[in-house]
């Protein structure tokens, strides 16, 4: 984690007390790793960090070529105020694997694993806060068409709801169909170090590409290989089935019910901020948008984060 990371992770701990909050010494919240099964084909690692006077709970999905570990520093920020969650997707870190012609990984059946963590994991749908990012987000949005009443609100960001080309990065367009894709994967396989070194200041000035922590690099590395699948193996699968439920939930969006806020970077370089603005303008919602900011803005301005799901709270 670097120093500019820690001192924004810092600043909103200590800006606690701006809400309210006693700034007194807090002893440092426990994170709880461990599993949890799904269903029968399918147990995720999460983490957890439990506050028995929570005055909510916020479930954290990440996204490519992320895992939990990209939400620990986040996590703890909150963990004063806030009951936190995260789990692995299938196919990232440490959750399980199974052969594509058991399990999708598609945005689809993302959904119905983020509707079986709620339930199995006895989160109170009334107080949760669902914080998604990349390929996170459409499921669960997906999740909230089928029951609205999945969270009070889902923060969304920096992914692609819709099928527009003109506002994704060549490479993630590849991968929604052959010959195209089978290429972008085998790329993907054999430059992960590249990858992982890279992803998350791509496209960013030099004055403002951040570094992440060892632990989360070191978990991404570890994650990649876990099984007989790769995460880029799993990247590729989901958006194979990615077109088709884009257009689903497309198709549906005058159903959706659940509050819905939308955080982007403008410097987005993987997916462009119209994307997110036209996302907004649909549904009607807020959108925030972070000047100078990429595609992980959960990453490069943790304390934005802290803030957006406090401010759901209140």
């Amino acid at each position: 984690m670097s120093t500019r990371t820690k001192a924004a992770v810092m600043a909103a701990t200590l800006a606690l007390g701006a809400a309210g909050t006693p700034t007194r010494a807090e002893p440092t919240p426990h994170v709880e790793i461990g599993y949890i099964a799904a269903d029968q084909d399918i147990t995720l690692r999460r983490m957890v960090l439990r506050n028995p006077h929570a005055k909510g709970t916020v479930l954290f999905l990440h996204g490519f070529p992320e895992t939990l570990y990209a939400w620990k520093d986040v996590s703890q920020a909150l963990a004063g105020e806030f009951e936190v969650h995260a789990f692995d997707w299938p196919g990232f870190g440490l959750s399980s694997r199974p052969a594509a012609d058991r399990f999708a990984y598609a945005p689809r059946d993302y959904a119905r694993v983020l509707r079986a963590y709620i339930d199995k994991a006895g989160i109170d749908r009334s107080r949760l806060t669902i914080y998604a990012t990349d390929i996170g987000a459409l499921p669960a949005l997906l999740a909230a068409l089928d029951e609205p009443d999945i969270a009070r609100l889902i923060i969304v960001g920096d992914f692609a709801p819709f099928d527009r080309p003109a506002f994704m990065y060549p490479n993630l367009q590849a991968l929604k169909s052959k010959p195209s894709s089978d290429q972008v994967r085998a790329q993907m396989n054999l430059n992960r170090d590249e990858i992982l070194a890279n992803a998350f200041r791509r496209g960013l000035p030099e004055a403002a590409q951040y570094e992440v922590s060892a632990a989360f690099r070191a978990d991404m590395a570890q994650g990649w290989n876990h099984g007989a699948m790769t995460s880029a193996d799993a990247f590729y699968e989901y958006y194979s089935h990615f077109t088709r439920d884009q257009e689903a939930f497309e198709a549906d969006l005058h159903r959706l019910r659940t509050p819905v806020k939308i955080v982007w970077g403008t410097d987005d370089l993987y997916i462009k901020k119209e994307m997110g603005a036209e996302l907004a303008s649909r549904l009607r919602a807020d959108l925030m948008l972070l000047p100078g900011v990429g595609h992980y803005p959960h990453l490069q301005t943790p304390m934005r984060t802290v803030e957006e799901v406090r401010a759901s709270a209140r």
